[in-house]
């Protein structure tokens, strides 16, 4: 063989490794039920978790506590199969994290406890359309 053709070899072995590497740390979205299931079976792997602020009947939202060392908080969240979830985050609060629509917390459960390292936020969009009715 020619040294060109075991260079090309290596690269391409390279590139399936490297793909192969990252497919691995690909996550989905679980529901908080199937995180701490994932969690008693020994996955310490950061979890996706997609779901909603809890809101009291006029829409405010509840459950927000500030942390001992006032920087971090704790926040209730319901996931999408409806299971409602306190969850702690070391950081300080996201700028219009009372305001989004949609919370994805990125982390794992330590005991009954779901700690967040990251949250991502889908706040409602100032692009959407608003329907003006007249009244003719």
């Amino acid at each position: 063989m020619k040294k060109s053709h075991i260079f090309i070899i290596v690269i391409i072995a390279v590139a399936v490794a490297i793909i192969v590497s990252s497919t691995n740390e690909a996550s989905t979205y679980v529901t908080f039920s199937e995180a701490y299931q994932l969690a008693s079976n020994g996955n310490a792997k950061s979890i996706h978790v997609v779901g909603e602020l809890k809101k009291d009947a006029d829409g405010k939202v509840v459950g927000i506590e500030p942390g001992a060392d006032k920087v971090s908080f704790s926040f209730i969240m319901i996931d999408e199969g409806g299971k409602e979830q306190q969850v702690f985050y070391n950081e300080p609060m996201p700028q219009d994290f009372t305001r989004s629509e949609k919370v994805v917390v990125i982390g794992s459960y330590k005991g009954e406890s779901f700690f967040a390292e990251k949250i991502l936020l889908k706040c409602p969009s100032k692009y959407q359309e608003n329907s003006i009715n007249a009244g003719i």
